[in-house]
């Protein structure tokens, strides 16, 4: 035989490779990528405009894959009510407090970010700020990880749209966070090299996910809660204020229409589950 030509052995263990782990592999790499690449492209070009489109899609997609599927995913399951309903009040509460300690939102001023600063602004602290970003946005591509793992576990379809909300909300919090690091010194190809390591914490989160998760299936309804309040905090706390900053009926037009079409790609994609 070949040296090059596999083994019947080796082949037979790649066959083994659980499809969903693949899946899972595949959904927290292509959320990374295609999140911080269009971050990228939106930044770099100043599309300002863009960014705001993807603030009302973003909200759409958030609300409705929490309130429409997850949420009712895990409240089908055999898992107490009360038990589920408390975990998601704590998820509020804790994505509250990361918030307060600048854990979870990192400057989500996606308007003029690093262009209206007073004079003197100093130069070391925005180096520090750019690093905190860093550090910041490795946490939370990792616990993106373990959701869309979770919700692979559940449901093929919930995890294609549970990727798809989180590519949603990454996109314009990237972009915010892609001039504050422009501001802070790096430069275009630093930052998205950087971005781009930090958003592959979200396939170690997933491989994490899979592993734990796969071994206490119980836990994965409180996992979907915990991460519904997620996306219901941000939707509600962060991003929806902002679009009520332009409240002229042609600027809202545009808003509701994007929101209701967040709502209607989860509904197509989760059509028949």
């Amino acid at each position: 035989m070949s040296p090059r030509t596999p083994s019947r052995q080796a082949q037979q263990e790649v066959s083994k490779i659980d499809p969903v782990l693949i899946s899972i592999l595949l959904a927290t790499t292509v959320a990374g990528v295609v999140s911080i690449s269009a971050a990228a492209v939106f930044s770099f070009a100043l599309l300002s405009k863009m960014v705001e489109r993807m603030v009302s899609l973003s909200v759409g997609i958030m609300l409705s894959t929490s309130l429409l599927h997850a949420l009712p995913e895990a409240f089908e399951s055999q898992a107490d009510p009360r038990s589920l309903f408390a975990t998601l009040l704590a998820g509020l509460l804790a994505f509250f407090m990361l918030e307060k300690l600048a854990i979870l939102r990192h400057s989500h001023h996606h308007e003029g970010d690093g262009h209206h600063h007073h004079h003197g602004h100093d130069k070391r602290e925005a180096g520090k700020a750019g690093w905190m970003i860093l550090v910041g946005d490795g946490m939370h591509n990792f616990t993106d990880g373990i959701l869309i793992a979770a919700a692979f576990l559940a449901n093929p379809e919930l995890g294609l749209v549970t990727g798809l909300a989180i590519i949603a909300h990454e996109i314009p919090q990237e972009i915010g966070d892609f001039i504050v690091l422009l501001n802070a010194g790096f430069s275009r190809v630093r930052a998205y090299v950087f971005n781009l390591l930090c958003s592959l914490m979200a396939v170690a989160g997933g491989v994490l996910g899979y592993f734990t998760l796969d071994r206490a299936s119980n836990l994965i309804p409180y996992v979907l809660v915990f991460a519904s309040s997620g996306f219901i905090y941000i939707a509600v706390s962060d991003l929806m204020p902002q679009m009520q900053r332009r409240a002229t009926l042609r600027e809202t037009i545009p808003q509701v229409l994007l929101i209701a079409l967040g709502v209607v790609i989860v509904l197509f994609l989760t059509h028949g589950h």
